[in-house]
């Protein structure tokens, strides 16, 4: 019982992760891909909505580190160890935004490094989620090889290939879209918060369109992604309810409810991942011989998870609670700051 509190902890906070740290690193995205007109009102749009949630995304990737070193050591030592290249990539690119981030807005002389800093920080707001894409694409695309002979196909190979490329993509074009959508609803005026709903509208297309090439690279490579979605029912019901909450969304754009477009874009993003992972859960890494690592064959011993699980559940009841004020502050200090 105390195993799947465990597991539903671990993907609660990939989840949330890729929800909040999404829009993230989304925000930085569409900065870099803003009209150069517009960059400075975007640049103050952005710092204004992710205020409440910046400080704390990095919580959830932090959880489910500590829930994998913790609860599934052999499940982490082989991601530590054959896909330590790009974890160390994102790692660097999740530490290099939050500098930038902080010194260009609280650096008290402004000068050429105000420049310097935001490129530092758009750019590593795109290849942080890029890298994360390639990491989930190599642990299911059974490209990694414990047996290999080399350098290059033990570590470099798993994951620096077409499928993985074309997961990062997706996984970049969902954080824009996730950015987008929460920032048209902090936007100061009529004709911001229309340039925002035209950013979601073409990252939503940019999201069906990855999407399409993430299921041909993954045809093209002998990697059952088709199977894994439609061949259950959970995956045919997932894809459609994905699918079909994309007409409400144009809706919510036409009538301009901000609540209802987030409650209806991460919806979407949580059927994606339903439909992607269910079919092989409790698996979590497939190996290229075959063999894999499971969460309930690979556990952590029992009392280390009874253990786990009762500190996940304990201390979520005095975080939550705190996520959730600070939310609520940042976000009334920037409707005061806005007015």
């Amino acid at each position: 019982m105390m195993l799947y509190v465990v597991i539903l902890f671990l993907w609660a906070s990939i989840c949330l992760y890729l929800l909040l740290g999404g829009a993230d690193f989304g925000a930085g995205i569409l900065e870099l891909f803003s009209n150069k007109k517009r960059e400075k009102e975007v640049s103050s749009t952005m710092y204004r909505a992710i205020g409440p949630i910046w400080e704390a995304n990095h919580m959830w990737l932090i959880i489910a580190i500590v829930i994998l070193f913790v609860g599934f050591p052999k499940i982490y030592t082989t991601l530590s160890v054959y896909l330590h290249i790009p974890l160390v990539l994102m790692l660097l690119g999740i530490i290099a935004r939050g500098t930038a981030f902080s010194f260009r807005h609280y650096d008290a002389i402004d000068d050429q490094w105000q420049k310097i800093y935001s490129k530092i920080y758009v750019i590593s707001s795109l290849l942080t989620p890029f890298f994360l894409g390639m990491i989930a694409a190599a642990t299911v695309s059974r490209t990694m090889d414990t047996e290999a002979p080399d350098f290059l196909q033990a570590y470099l190979w798993s994951w620096l290939n077409p499928f993985g490329l074309s997961v990062g993509i997706f996984t970049v074009c969902i954080c824009s879209y996730l950015a987008a959508i929460f920032i048209v609803g902090k936007s100061k005026n009529d004709s911001e918060q229309r340039y925002f709903i035209k950013k979601s509208k073409r990252a939503m297309i940019a999201i069906v369109t990855s999407g399409l090439i993430v299921f041909i690279t993954a045809h093209l490579s002998a990697i059952p992604l088709l199977n894994w979605v439609l061949q259950t029912f959970i995956g045919r019901i997932s894809l459609s309810l994905a699918s079909i909450s994309l007409i409400f969304t144009f809706f919510a754009f036409k009538y301009k409810k901000v609540i209802t477009l987030r409650i209806l874009a991460g919806f979407q993003i949580i059927m994606i991942l339903v439909a992607a992972t269910h079919n092989h859960y409790p698996e979590i890494i497939l190996f290229k011989n075959g063999s894999s690592l499971s969460l309930v064959d690979d556990m952590g011993s029992e009392k280390t998870i009874d253990t786990l699980a009762w500190a996940l559940l304990i201390g979520s009841v005095f975080i939550l609670p705190s996520l959730f004020y600070l939310i609520y502050s940042f976000g009334g200090s920037s409707k005061k700051n806005a007015e």
